[in-house]
């Protein structure tokens, strides 16, 4: 067993560089940087970043459990005299906390034994303040070499996971993945329509025998996921994911939309005012003159409602629908204008 003779105090303020008022989360969000800047897996081979990490999950063990941090403030001033007094004590077999305010050290002859090696996962100091796995756990032994990490082999994003932040397993990682594990997220699905989509609307998702609506906001798209906390099975969390069926009229790119509008002949050749659907109402629209066959025409602002605000843009194109079932004067009047334009070649140029 080492001699704790003149071991360094450590000041695992110092070591997650917070002060010594510092709040619960403040002490968290400092641990998360710091691991994740040391971590082993981040700086493979690196023996000083391995060991900034050790130093930074232990300081964090003490400082995180508001028991130890206490106990760690209130006779963390006297630790030389306390090394000294578990010498004295050891030899004598005497308390070696006696007149520390019986911190929950244990007392008569309980013999404490720390056995380290260079891969043991807490130091000495942290041992002889909280006994093996914590305060008060006499007769504590630490086997030698248990583990190669402060996590006890736990991989960085268990350590981060959100549940047990501190990453502690103290020999136990099997448990601590356990206790840290989320629950499992469930999923549902909520087909809905454009015009749904458009307006927004609801739906009624029956978890564990209890009817939940979920409201879909104006502009949800296809895989849009709407999260509902702990209101799913056994209290995990619900994702609803958005699904939105294909109109039989508009074609949606993003917050834009598109359709077809058709025309006559006479619309299309002598211009018209005609009326188009949106999925804002009816809107009035001015065709020109000789419009084409295939022209786009953007109607802005009758698209889809923007997360952000406003909306997308409508693109109508021109179908101009060529009359049937024409009559004979009807054919005549095609044909003479089809004599007064003859020199007109609408191929001219093509390969």
């Amino acid at each position: 067993m080492p001699s704790n003779v003149g071991m360094d105090y450590k000041d695992y303020y110092a070591v997650l560089g917070v002060p010594r008022t510092a709040s619960q989360a403040e002490i968290k969000k400092a641990f998360r940087k710091l691991a994740r800047q040391h971590h082993p897996d981040a700086k493979p081979g690196d023996t000083a970043a391995e060991r900034a990490f050790k130093e930074v999950n232990e300081a964090n063990e003490v400082l995180s459990d508001p028991a130890k941090r206490k106990q760690y403030d209130e006779l963390g001033a006297n630790w030389e005299a306390i090394s000294r007094a578990r010498e004295a004590g050891g030899a004598g077999g005497a308390n070696p906390y006696a007149g520390f305010g019986g911190q929950g050290f244990g007392g008569g002859n309980v013999r404490y034994e720390f056995r380290t090696s260079g891969d043991s996962d807490f130091s000495d100091f942290f041992h002889i303040f909280f006994g093996g796995d914590g305060p008060g756990t006499e007769g504590a032994t630490r086997p030698a070499g248990r583990g190669t990490r402060a996590t006890g082999g736990m991989g960085f994003e268990d350590i981060l996971s959100g549940m047990g932040i501190d990453g502690t397993t103290t020999g136990r990682p099997d448990a601590a993945r356990r206790a840290a594990a989320p629950l499992a997220t469930h999923e549902a699905t909520a087909e809905i329509t454009l015009a749904e989509a458009f307006h927004g609307t609801t739906r009624l998702v029956e978890i564990d025998g209890k009817r939940l609506e979920i409201t879909i906001p104006p502009g949800a798209d296809t895989g849009r996921r709407i999260k509902l906390s702990k209101r799913g099975p056994g209290g995990a969390d619900l994702i609803v994911v958005v699904k939105v069926l294909p109109d039989k009229t508009f074609t949606r790119r993003g917050a834009d939309l598109e359709r077809e509008l058709p025309l006559t002949l006479e619309e299309a050749l002598l211009g018209a005012e005609v009326t188009v659907p949106t999925l804002k109402g009816r809107v009035s629209l001015r065709i020109p003159p000789e419009t084409q066959n295939g022209r786009v025409i953007r109607l802005a602002g009758q698209g889809m409602p923007r997360s952000t605000g406003g909306h997308g843009d409508l693109y109508v194109t021109v179908k101009v629908v060529l009359p049937t079932k024409l009559t004979d004067k009807e054919r005549e009047l095609v044909n003479e204008l089809a004599t007064t334009r003859a020199g007109e070649d609408p191929r001219k140029g093509l390969l």
